[in-house]
């Protein structure tokens, strides 16, 4: 049995998630100390827009930095990052060979880059941690943005918007939300629930290399920039995730949504 499964009873779901954390336990039965998981996880649904609306990727590179900086920036100690422009790679972490151990600041459960904001589903590893890492990764990204385009100013509209994931519902339907996010450059239709080829979506999100998706249904993609143990044990694995993400596209309602989607 799965050490979340005692847990996944909705009734826990509109306080706090709960993971694993090995705690003594006293059992009055055979007088011994049982260690039993238990574990508090906050979950937080966060999203940063370009100033104005405007594109913040404006090609691959840009991409790749972001992603790079999702990796480098999660760590609780300074970060000396550089302004290299990215033209490929295959994991974030390979090149970080031999630097010191990061400390998080979060957990990165799921993110997706569109064209002009991103999508994070974060929880914090220490006090502050989502307003830390997002200080951090707004500022580096935006510092290696203006000195690539030689520009000044904001590059996004604010500091970031974040809305707590509290609800059995929004738990459920957030990661999938986040990650079908991309079809809004193929199929905008999917948001009305009115997709006919579901097949072809899917197609489309395999080749979009630009959010964890990949990860999550068992294609390595950017696999060092994500904590996936606790969504891919709740939702079944690889395989199931890709599954109940194609029923997801054909009758999820967005409309009670709208409070968790920061659109």
């Amino acid at each position: 049995m799965s050490p979340f499964t005692p847990f996944l009873n909705y009734s826990y779901f509109s306080i706090r998630w709960l993971q694993c954390q090995v705690l003594p336990t006293y059992n009055h039965t055979t007088s011994q100390v049982v260690h039993q998981i238990y574990m508090e996880i906050e979950l937080f649904h966060t999203l940063n827009r370009g100033v104005d609306k405007r594109t913040i990727f404006l090609d691959d590179q840009d991409k790749f930095r972001f992603i790079h900086d999702l990796y480098e920036f999660n760590d609780q100690d300074r970060v000396n990052t550089t302004s290299r422009f990215f033209s490929q790679m295959n994991d974030i972490a390979s090149r970080t060979v031999g630097k010191k151990k990061r400390k998080l600041l979060v957990d990165i459960h799921c993110f997706c880059l569109m064209g002009n904001h991103y999508h994070l589903l974060l929880s914090p590893r220490v006090e502050n941690g989502v307003s830390r890492f997002m200080k951090k990764l707004n500022m580096g990204y935006a510092k290696y943005f203006n000195q690539k385009y030689k520009r000044t100013g904001a590059l996004f509209e604010g500091r970031y918007k974040s809305v707590p994931v509290v609800e059995e519902s929004h738990f459920i339907h957030i990661p999938y939300y986040i990650h079908l996010n991309p079809l809004d450059f193929m199929s905008p239709e999917w948001r009305n629930r009115t997709i006919k080829n579901t097949k072809s979506t899917i197609d489309f999100l395999e080749n979009y290399r630009w959010s964890s998706f990949l990860d999550y249904i068992g294609i390595k993609n950017f696999p060092s920039v994500t904590s996936r143990s606790f969504l891919s044990k709740f939702f079944g694995g690889p395989h199931n995730y890709k599954k109940e993400t194609l029923e997801w596209i054909k009758g999820t309602n967005l409309d009670n949504m709208s409070d968790m989607l920061l659109e």
